[in-house]
């Protein structure tokens, strides 16, 4: 099986918040912490779930300051 990866950068305080929202989608994402001190994180997406993971985001941005890595 074959995920997408993107990292993001997003502030220390909502990391967890975020984990969360992931956790309560179950199987669409895994979110994982790569620094936390940067807020640098990476979100392992479930194959054909992309589109439900940017929706997600989208509607998230509204809430959370999320910075799209490369």
């Amino acid at each position: 099986m074959i995920t997408t990866k993107r990292c993001l950068r997003i502030r220390r305080k909502d990391i967890s918040f975020l984990r969360f929202i992931f956790e309560a989608y179950d199987g669409i994402a895994i979110l994982t912490t790569i620094d936390p001190q940067e807020g640098l994180i990476a979100i392992y997406i479930a194959p054909g779930c992309e589109r439900e993971v940017e929706l997600l985001m989208e509607s998230l941005k509204k809430d959370i300051n999320i910075n799209y890595q490369d």
